[in-house]
């Protein structure tokens, strides 16, 4: 098989999934007369993928995905919520009860294509061909449990790349989360296990569902039985910008990968942090996100063989998630684009970050977590 510098594992069925209007992720109260278009927009894809050809040209190759099979997605879902969720999508789909969470009629494919963008980028790293390795997948995955959808997500698409290393060829993965909402999801499959280890970082927005999304995302969330230790989850405040993300990586993230010494690294690349994000309140740029891949890169070069995969999760601002994705694979590439207009930096970027607080409460996460890994 071919591959190019940026290997883009996708298909455009995935542009066709749509989620009821409302108030913004919410449902439009009678207090409103306008509706909103929900946050998961088919253009955050068309506008990456364009971003791409733009920036990286023919060092770029996109390859469309086939359709995951039903016993893939089963490696990790429940058959009852995988009948449930092929049958609502059928039916026209709408609104998860009173969640944020709609589906429409291909809603159940879409998924199915973008679980089979993870696992193909995950068996071609695996495989040792040549590049990065990058799954542009829509809809997102990391708060998919196995039973039920939640967060805009439907299939967990790191947790099935996961389960697909671990059968293949992986007798341990780490999945480093820097989407800016906690990867309760990826948790909820792997808790009680230690060949995956997850590191999540987020913003400290504790559960927000008292069925779909009852995690916490807290320091004291672990991990039970043979998993304990083995979720890290790093609360960060609001205002955490690129300095703030870096020191945890340094503190946290690069010591207890290199602790665990995994066989694959996958990185559930929601690029939600930006500082344009409508549904999150931190402030890292384009820059800041190249420093984050860059480190990861580099980490899966010294832990893993150099064999790392990048996931496609959040991103909202359909317009700086194009930015903030180009500084994640220009971080992978280890190179830096400069943009007609924009150069090497982010136009979104006009915030001072709180690096004083994140360092505050990174301290926090490194007293906690150094009771099961060597932290200091």
């Amino acid at each position: 098989m071919a591959t190019a510098e940026l290997n883009v594992y996708w298909n455009e069925e995935t542009l066709k999934h749509e989620a009821p209007d409302g108030a913004l992720h919410l449902r439009k109260p009678a207090i409103l007369d306008t509706a909103e278009s929900h946050p998961d927009q088919p253009e955050r894809i068309r506008n990456i993928k364009r971003m791409i050809e733009v920036a990286f040209g023919d060092t770029a190759r996109f390859e469309s995905v086939d359709c995951a099979p039903r016993e893939l997605i089963e490696t990790v879902h429940d058959p009852d919520y995988i009948d449930w969720f092929e049958s609502f999508s059928a039916d026209g789909g709408g609104r998860i009860e009173d969640t944020t969470t709609g589906v429409n009629e291909h809603s159940f494919e879409a998924a199915r294509y973008a679980a089979s963008a993870a696992v193909e980028a995950t068996r071609a790293a695996l495989r040792g061909e040549a590049g990065v390795h990058y799954a542009l997948c829509r809809p997102s995955g990391h708060h998919a449990q196995p039973h039920c959808a939640d967060g805009f997500c439907f299939f967990n698409n790191a947790a099935l790349a996961a389960e697909a290393a671990r059968e293949e060829a992986a007798d341990r993965v780490a999945i480093v989360d820097w989407d800016v909402h906690h990867g309760n999801g990826t948790q909820e499959i792997f808790y009680d296990r230690d060949d995956v280890l997850l590191i999540s970082l987020h913003n400290d927005h504790g559960a927000w569902h008292p069925e779909y999304h009852p995690q916490e995302g807290s320091l004291e969330e672990v991990g039970v039985g043979d998993g304990e230790g083995c979720t890290v989850n790093v609360p960060l405040p609001p205002g955490t910008g690129d300095e703030g993300y870096e020191h945890v990586f340094e503190r946290i993230v690069e010591p207890v990968v290199r602790a665990y010494d995994p066989d694959l690294l996958v990185a559930s690349a929601g690029q939600d942090a930006g500082v344009s994000d409508p549904l999150a309140r931190n402030l890292v740029t384009r820059p800041g996100f190249r420093t984050i891949a860059n480190r990861f890169r580099e980490l899966a070069t010294e832990t893993a063989d150099g064999q790392y995969v990048l996931i496609q999760e959040g991103g909202y601002q359909v317009s700086h998630l194009a930015f903030a994705t180009l500084g994640v694979l220009e971080g992978a590439l280890d190179t830096t684009v400069s943009l007609e207009d924009h150069g090497t930096g982010d136009p979104f970027d006009r915030y001072g970050e709180s690096v004083g607080l994140a360092e505050q409460w990174t301290d926090r996460a490194v007293e906690h977590h150094a009771a099961n890994w060597p932290l200091e």
